[in-house]
């Protein structure tokens, strides 16, 4: 069993199937580290605890739909993981994916073209420029709202622990408001405050739809990843390697 944290419901629908569970944390921190918690106590089978979804780029070569892989090492030094206040590297996990080779390979051959590197998570969107300038200064590519939820405890059960992230907003953009309040805490679209914001600021638009058509873009790569790594998990499940 592969256990899934993400953001939005509609990514959870995008990545859940057979042997496949994605839990959408709706930006809460703390509800979704508790939904991983009780899906461990409810599955003892999982053997992968992954993060996937769409996020913010840090790298200013990456665009919309781009793909970015994290494989951790077992440990990434403190000094580095500490220059970012209010954020934390999804790092240290028990069991690092560099002791499945297989597992890393299949990955690579499977996705020649994503992006590997770090991938940072932190509890709120990032939303300026000048906040994902701040966030690429530690060297990663990308950021989003689960991963280090998804690592801290993938870390405390000891399991291995990846993220794969689909580019929604480049490092070029700061987002609109009304994109900031567009989910609820369930993790469903919140097409009202959507509205509401926009009717308080109608200069918006021109933004809000590039910020979506970038999503869509997103989402259509992430269903691509889903499509591409689907028979990737069936094999390794087959095998005992997941």
């Amino acid at each position: 069993m592969i256990l899934i944290a993400c953001g939005l419901q509609r990514e959870s629908k995008i990545l859940t199937g057979p042997g496949v569970i994605a839990i959408p944390g709706g930006g809460n921190a703390v509800r979704l580290e508790a939904a991983l918690e009780t899906h461990l106590a409810l599955f003892p089978d999982v053997r992968l605890l992954l993060s996937c979804g769409i996020a913010g780029a840090l790298d200013p070569a990456l665009v919309a739909g781009d793909v970015v892989v994290h494989l951790p090492p077992p440990i990434i030094p403190s000094e580095v993981e500490g220059r970012v206040s209010g954020a934390a590297f999804v790092a240290r996990p028990s069991t690092s994916l560099g002791t499945n080779g297989s597992l890393e390979d299949r990955l690579k051959a499977a996705l020649p073209h994503a992006y590997h590197g770090l991938i940072i998570g932190q509890d709120h969107i990032a939303v300026t420029t000048a906040d994902k300038a701040a966030l690429a200064a530690t060297g990663a590519l990308a950021v989003d709202m689960e991963s280090h939820i998804a690592a801290r405890v993938a870390a405390r059960h000891g399991l291995p622990f990846m993220a794969i992230r689909t580019i929604s907003d480049t490092a070029h953009e700061t987002l609109p408001p009304a994109a900031l309040v567009g989910m609820n805490p369930d993790g469903s679209m919140a097409l009202g405050n959507v509205l509401a914001s926009l009717a308080r600021n109608p200069s918006q638009l021109p933004a809000l739809i590039r910020t979506g058509q970038s999503a869509e873009r997103a989402f259509k790569s992430l269903a691509r990843v889903h499509a591409t790594l689907g028979p990737v998990w069936a094999t390794l499940r087959d095998q005992g390697s997941v």
